[in-house]
């Protein structure tokens, strides 16, 4: 018998559902590996876990060079069969290309009917999952629906005028509301991410599912420290407001001789580095650019605290696996990031857009007794564990199955805050 790519068995995470017909699941994505970013990171682990349980994983995402077509990759040492569509790079952007909106039904029929799945799991409302969910619904397959999407993060990319941006963001949601809606089930990464995307679409009943980490491939360190080091690790983007980082971290004091580094790539990495030179940060500040997973796990292990800044984060996984990496956070007081972060116990909450602020937050860290440090380290990891990803993995397979699921509960941070 001739396995089909994807396919390969493995032991389900438990025995109820080892009992059950494996799935065949068409995962799509207006961005996937090789792009760098929450959403993509999301979709490939999870099609990864898909196929280590047994599952059949079909991706449609736009093709990240001219080559287009079906061919089988491997992802998380998993294979799968990719279905990489005829793509446009989009020229604001550092590296983002599209799939053409027109021809998007027709490519969704085309790729539907050749690989006829049991479900069909979206993770972008803007151009597959709008033509995926148009086809599935014609043909009766069962649709679910992730936003990992505000519209504020794309903004910047569209050289939209300023005064047609908010009527942008109201089209965006409308557009997003009628995708969504033919969905049976639709998810997003936390409580405060599934409240905003109801607000603003009319949406009801939206599950609140973490993306998920395999904790266990990060090295906590818990020897004393020889030295201060910040990490931030994301797109180096406008949303991510690294530049009230570097403006944090030129206000701290020099005895504590504290080095950032950056890790990730984007549009705004030359104007970060001007920016770092002019506030006499040259030598203090690390930009690495894209790195290997080993060699961004040996950032985490290395780094004293992590920093984000960001205000457009719906649960962010940089922070999560900063958490596995036994790392107190600082973090903006914004969208979802206080799902991770109990003020006092895993790190701080600032002020969000406030060097001053994220400054004083960072200098508590830094000056930190070492048993006050080490009981934080151990509080990000006592809290990452309700974000395992194979819990997220077995509540996706349920919705699959069109099985009723209970949101697990992630919300630790902001619950355990509320009993001191």
């Amino acid at each position: 018998m001739t396995e089909t790519p994807g396919s390969s068995p493995a032991a389900p995470a438990d025995g109820a559902q080892s009992a059950q017909k494996p799935l065949r699941v068409l995962i799509g994505a207006d961005t996937f590996a090789p792009d760098v970013n929450g959403a993509a990171r999301f979709a490939e682990r999870l099609a990864a876990g898909l196929v280590a349980r047994g599952h059949e994983v079909h991706i449609m995402a736009p093709a990240a060079s001219r080559k287009h077509g079906s061919w089988e990759e491997v992802h998380e040492g998993q294979k799968m069969m990719a279905h990489r569509l005829y793509s446009w790079r989009w020229y604001p952007h550092d590296w983002l290309r599209f799939a053409l909106p027109w021809r998007i039904r027709q490519n969704s029929a085309r790729v539907l009917d050749l690989v006829k799945p049991d479900v069909v799991h979206f993770q972008s409302h803007i151009i597959v999952g709008r033509g995926l969910t148009i086809e599935a619904e014609k043909r009766g397959i069962r649709i679910v629906g992730t936003n990992h999407f505000m519209p504020e993060n794309l903004l910047e990319f569209t050289l939209l005028p300023k005064a047609w941006q908010e009527w942008a963001i109201g089209l965006a949601w409308k557009a997003a509301k009628r995708t969504f809606g033919r969905a049976e089930s639709v998810t997003t990464p936390t409580a405060k991410a599934a409240q905003f995307l109801e607000q603003y679409t009319g949406l009801e009943n939206v599950h609140a599912i973490s993306c998920g980490i395999d904790a266990h491939e990060y090295t906590p360190n818990f020897e004393p420290r020889t030295g201060n080091t910040v990490l931030f690790v994301g797109r180096v983007t406008g949303e991510k407001q690294i530049d009230v980082l570097l403006k944090a971290i030129s206000q701290l004091p020099p005895e504590l001789d504290t080095k950032l580094h950056i890790v990730g790539g984007g549009d705004q990495m030359r104007n970060l580095q001007h920016l770092a030179e002019s506030l006499g940060l040259a030598d203090r500040v690390v930009f690495r650019g894209y790195v290997t997973e080993e060699e961004l796990r040996a950032e985490y292990t290395a780094a004293t605290v992590f920093a984000m800044p960001s205000i457009a984060e719906l649960q962010s996984i940089a922070t999560m696996e900063a958490m596995a990496s036994g790392l107190p956070i600082v973090a903006a007081n914004a969208m979802a990031l206080p799902h991770l972060v109990a003020d006092g116990h895993n790190g701080f909450l600032f002020e969000p857009s406030n060097p001053a602020a994220l400054a004083a937050k960072l200098r508590a860290v830094l000056e930190m007794a070492p048993d006050e440090l080490t009981a934080m380290k151990q509080e990000s990891l006592d809290r990452i564990v309700v974000h395992d990803i194979q819990r997220t993995i077995s509540t996706f397979e349920s919705l699959y199955r069109g099985e009723p699921v209970t949101d697990p509960v992630t919300n630790v941070a902001s619950a355990a805050s509320a009993e001191d």
